[in-house]
């Protein structure tokens, strides 16, 4: 959940490192910090707490010489946000320098007894007993000492190691937390994340688990030799552009990722979908008749959105797990049973933990991810990838609609498997082709819900609503509230209001219905005159053309009207901008919201 980079080249260090972190800051912002090594000076190194955008003028009037070196950007685990938490992490005599990202489980037990062998700690951090143990095995050659060192530990870690001492060269390891290394002309980079080398090449390779890579000024090597492959977008793709944030720009960048989903994956005239991801298992896929969805947070309201798709259109019986309780049950998992696990990033913790106790019982394993040759899409069997382009928001826009999109073609190619007829495959299809114009369509929406933001952005709490397929994107929205706003909101399941949670409702109190015009409108309609009827101010989102719901609610945002199955991948566009224009409203910081971290790579 912290960002990486380490450079090694015949430029300057320092600004590229300093760049690739700005563009990581999403990872994590709580503290940063840098070392660069001189051959003439002693190392530079700096670190400190809050965000980089506020020490930036001060870094830019910074000469710092050297061609080696490492940053880090944190999101705090172990020990307080101070400077001297902040990494990098340094052994006894200041020569050896560690960045990390991930957990030590066995920190304690390695700390004391560095201790005892007379070692000096200042941090209280996990990370600093990786620099003393390297400090322990260094005989001159650095790869040794952390080959020796990373053999102790317990837990998740990537990590990028320097030493004064054997100056030229970088040596990183992974177990559990995603690495790369970008391969330029003259140059190489490691870094947790790709947006932080995209300026610099676009050839990148990930490390396996349990992988240690050197790299030096000419080469790196690894135990095993693989060729790097083209990261399929640009240095744009990760800078803002004329929007005030990248929230703003993904949201609107919908129509646009959501092609890209699409692309070469519709047979309209045949009422199909074509997966290549998934033709090396299509016959094992033929057999199942339990599919378990695995995922967490948004990822997971994408999966209860598919739960409803392949029941309803596949025949499946589908079962939906958040992935950090998936390992704590007792499973029911048998061979006609096939797991989908789901991540933007391809490298969740708590999701690739799941998918691994899958693999280990013979499971097939299916996967989809965002991220070329992440983690996840190397250990599943097969797997689709989204092809959204890089999401830096912290809160997932486009990532979440092409999640959607992306389970709506493996529901059509399950269906087509199975009973769903060519009829209805073709209506399907032709729907799937026209999503990104009729996203483009309710994003139209986008001023005037900028206004209902204002009218509602001095809430305390709200509440969403949906039934069937908007259920889960009631979630979502409530989801997205919080995140962003700091409002308290919790998204229901309209049916079970009179359960409980009416009891919240008193005059002025915030509801959100998303309420299409599909099979339970009527329904829908019922839970908002329960509502109204105890004084809450109803904000619905229907479907255009619906001119009964004005006189029914407090205001109404339209959108296109499409297959019920879909109605998510536009009823969640509102959610979205509504979330965005109450949080900017109140002068949150909608693309780094507190506590919250872009790729959660800890359990």
């Amino acid at each position: 959940m912290c960002g990486i980079i380490g450079y090694i080249g015949v430029k300057p260090a320092f600004p590229i490192l300093l760049s690739g972190l700005k563009r990581m800051e999403y990872r994590g912002y709580d503290s940063f910090g840098f070392r660069v090594l001189d051959s003439d000076n002693e190392p530079f190194f700096y670190k400190k707490t809050g965000k980089i955008s506020l020490a930036e003028p001060e870094l830019l009037t910074m000469k710092v010489k050297g061609r080696v070196g490492h940053a880090h950007t944190r999101w705090a685990t172990h020990g307080q946000v101070t400077d001297c938490n902040a990494h990098p992490h340094l052994d006894c005599k200041g020569d050896i320098s560690v960045v990390h990202n991930g957990i030590i489980e066995n920190y304690k037990e390695l700390r004391e007894e560095l201790q005892r062998e007379g070692h000096k700690f200042v941090s209280q951090t996990d990370t600093e007993v990786i620099a003393h143990l390297v400090e322990k095995f260094f005989d001159g050659n650095l790869e040794c000492a952390v080959k020796k060192a990373v053999g102790f530990l317990r837990g998740t870690y990537g990590i990028v190691v320097i030493s004064k001492n054997d100056p030229d060269k970088l040596v990183a390891a992974r177990s559990g937390s995603p690495l790369l290394i970008g391969v330029g002309e003259n140059e190489f980079l490691v870094a947790s994340d790709p947006a932080a080398v995209v300026s610099s090449t676009k050839k990148v390779l990930y490390l396996n688990e349990g992988e240690v890579a050197t790299i030096t000024p000419e080469n790196y090597f690894i135990f095993t030799e693989r060729q790097p492959h083209e990261i399929e977008w640009s240095a744009e793709d990760v800078e803002k552009g004329t929007y005030p944030h990248f929230m703003l720009k993904e949201i609107m960048e919908q129509p646009s990722s959501l092609k890209n989903s699409l692309r070469g994956r519709l047979i309209v005239e045949e009422g199909r979908a074509q997966l290549g991801g998934l033709k090396s298992v299509e016959e094992r896929l033929r057999d199942i008749d339990k599919m378990y969805i695995v995922a967490c947070g948004t990822a997971r309201y994408a999966g209860l959105v598919a739960e409803y798709m392949f029941e309803e259109y596949a025949g499946i019986t589908t079962k939906v797990d958040a992935a950090s309780e998936f390992r704590y049950r007792k499973s029911t998992m048998d061979r006609k049973s096939a797991i989908l696990v789901v991540s933007q990033s391809g490298e969740t913790a708590d999701t690739l933990a799941a998918l691994r106790d899958a693999k280990s019982r013979g499971i097939l394993t299916l996967g989809i991810t965002n991220v070329v040759d992440s983690t996840q899409a190397r250990e599943t069997d097969a797997g689709v990838y989204n092809h959204a382009g890089p999401e830096i928001g912290v809160a997932s826009t486009k990532a979440f609609t092409s999640q959607l999109e992306v389970l709506a073609l493996m529901a059509l190619c399950l269906g087509r498997q199975r009973q769903l007829s060519n009829v209805m495959g073709q209506r399907i299809a032709a729907e799937l082709e026209r999503m990104p114009d009729l996203v483009e369509l309710a994003l139209k929406c986008a001023p005037h819900v900028k206004e209902l933001a204002e009218k509602y952005k001095d809430s305390e709490n709200m509440i969403y609503l949906g039934r069937k397929y908007n259920n889960p994107i009631a979630m979502e929205g409530a989801l997205k509230m919080k995140e962003l706003s700091y409002i308290h909101a919790e998204g229901v399941a309209a049916g079970e209001l009179k359960h409980g949670m009416i009891a919240l409702i008193e005059n002025g109190f915030p509801a959100i219905a998303i309420c299409p015009s599909d099979s339970v409108y009527e329904k829908m309609i019922s839970n908002i005159m329960e509502l109204k009827a105890r004084g809450a101010r109803v904000l619905a989102v229907a479907t255009e053309g619906n001119e009964e719901i004005v006189q029914i609610v407090d205001d109404v945002i339209y959108i296109p009207k499409t297959l019920e199955m879909l109605t998510p991948i536009l009823s969640v566009i509102p959610m979205q901008l509504f979330a965005y224009y109450v949080a900017a409203a109140r002068g949150c910081d909608v693309d780094k919201p507190r506590n919250l971290a872009k790729s959660v790579t800890v359990e």
